[in-house]
Order: structure tokens, then C-alpha cells, then sequence
């Protein structure tokens, strides 16, 4: 139980901390407000700037979320996915959450040169392009754009984009093996804010992946995820040679990969 006077000798904030955060675990649910600063200012009789500071290490983890002229608030849990070669459908569900795709554009378009290049073909082939917005548990998480070439998979979208994109092209004998993923931070455009209902913060971590059958590329997909309801999961392990992109000026993935020895400059 937490006292109305930080305690003699720990740093007063994180008195104040620890109390939203036990607030929040073990009274409070996604939405809810929190105690406003006045209130906690007299309950732990330290000065508004301490209590901002608190609220602002909570918010910045994650764990609550500001909304201007209304005032501060539970956030909902952020998804924790793993780096691997998974699609995203597939990493929601291993965490528990339910996954969704609201389809914003498909079809069939000439590939631009950046796209091109990526997958190895010449500027102006035919790729199915598809535009979703992904979510998790019902809230907007991603914008993902893929690019696939018509060439590998026909058929791909005669019926409507495919659930799994990965799965179709197994489906196809078209195995994804492995593949190299870019990622950026930046802010969101105006078109993502409104699509991705984001309202408190303007962060977004920006991906890019090219995704490999064997020597083969087969996708190239790029995504823009909320700051603030995402993080990545990177397992890390003894260094190996490793594989690095090169990257043209859109950030897109272009060319294969170089190996460079272990110790050299990245």
C-alpha cells in the first residue's frame, strides 16, 4: 500500500510511478483515467513537476496515454512481436491476440523502379500490389503495402486478396525461406494519423522487407506501425557473418545481399 508521503530517502517520483502503476495493473482497465496531477501533487505532497515526470516515464513506456484538453489515460497493452519470418496474422495469434485486415487497395499495377530492382526485375512489370490495415484485438496497428510479381503467381488475387499472403504463395510451391528486414522511426503522414487513429502521438516505426524463396525474391513489403502500440522482440546470440542490405534512396532493399566479416564497420 502506498503511503500519502513518498517514503524517507526514494526518489519521490518514483513513489509516484509505482502507484499509477499499480493503479493501472490492479484497478484500472484500458480507457480509464487516472488521477489528475492536482490530486496526486496533494496525495504525495510533492511539487506538479515531479508527478509529470512520473506520468511521462509511464507514458512513454507504453503503459498510459495523454489526450490533449481531456486528460491522461490507461493505454491499451502494446503488441511485442519477434523479429522472424512470420506474417503479422501469424505473430498477433502467438500472443494471444486476435488479428484483422481491412483491405484498402488491390490489383495489379507496373511495378515502379524502386520495386523493380528489389525483386529483381525490370521497371514497369506487372506486380499485385495489395493495401491493408492490420489490427490486433480490433485496434489499428499497421498500414502494410506488399508487392508480389505477377509472373510467380498468376491467379493470386482472382478470388480477393488471400488471408496469408505467405501461405498462398506456399500454396503455389513458392516456399519463403528467408528473408532481410530495414527499419526506420519517422512520423506519421497525415493519411497514416487518420488511418491508424492515432491522436496522441505521431510516431511510427517505418519496415521494409524482401522476403526470399531460396535465391529467389518473392515479396517486397513495406509497413508503418504505431509507435505506440508496438515494440520489437530482437533475440540476440553470438556474432556471425552477417547479411546486409543495400538500400537504394527509398529505403527499399535493392540488389543481394553482401556477407562482411565478423568485426567489420556496419
Amino acid at each position: 500500500m502506498v503511503t500519502a508521503r513518498a517514503h524517507s530517502g526514494e526518489h519521490k517520483y518514483l513513489a509516484v510511478r509505482a502507484y499509477l502503476a499499480d493503479l493501472v495493473a490492479t484497478r484500472l482497465s484500458v480507457g480509464d483515467a487516472v488521477p489528475s496531477e492536482r490530486s496526486l501533487t496533494e496525495r504525495f505532497g510533492v511539487s506538479r513537476m515531479t508527478v509529470r515526470q512520473a506520468v511521462d516515464a509511464l507514458v512513454t513506456e507504453g503503459v498510459l496515454e495523454r489526450a490533449q484538453g481531456r486528460g491522461t489515460f490507461v493505454a491499451p497493452p502494446r503488441a511485442d512481436f519477434e523479429m522472424r519470418l512470420t506474417t503479422f496474422g501469424e505473430e498477433a495469434r502467438r500472443r494471444g491476440l486476435v488479428p484483422g485486415a481491412d483491405v484498402l487497395e488491390a490489383g495489379t499495377a507496373p511495378a515502379p523502379a524502386p520495386v523493380a530492382e528489389a525483386l529483381d526485375r525490370p521497371a514497369g512489370t506487372p506486380m499485385h500490389r495489395v493495401l491493408r490495415l492490420r489490427t490486433a484485438d480490433g485496434n489499428p496497428m499497421s498500414l502494410e503495402e506488399a508487392w508480389i510479381p505477377v509472373d510467380l503467381a498468376p491467379d493470386l488475387l482472382d478470388r480477393g486478396v488471400p488471408e496469408s499472403l505467405y501461405a498462398a504463395l506456399r500454396a503455389r510451391g513458392l516456399d519463403p525461406t528467408w528473408g532481410e528486414e530495414t527499419i526506420t522511426a519517422a512520423d506519421a503522414t497525415p493519411d497514416e494519423l487518420a488511418a491508424l487513429e492515432m491522436r496522441t502521438s505521431q510516431a511510427v516505426m517505418r519496415t521494409t522487407r524482401r522476403t526470399f524463396g531460396g535465391d529467389a525474391p518473392l515479396m517486397l513489403s513495406r509497413a508503418c506501425y504505431r509507435g505506440d502500440r508496438y515494440s520489437v522482440f530482437v533475440p540476440l546470440r553470438e556474432a556471425r557473418p552477417t547479411l546486409v542490405p543495400r538500400t537504394d534512396r527509398s529505403g527499399a532493399s535493392a540488389g543481394r545481399p553482401g556477407r562482411i566479416p565478423e568485426g567489420s564497420p556496419r
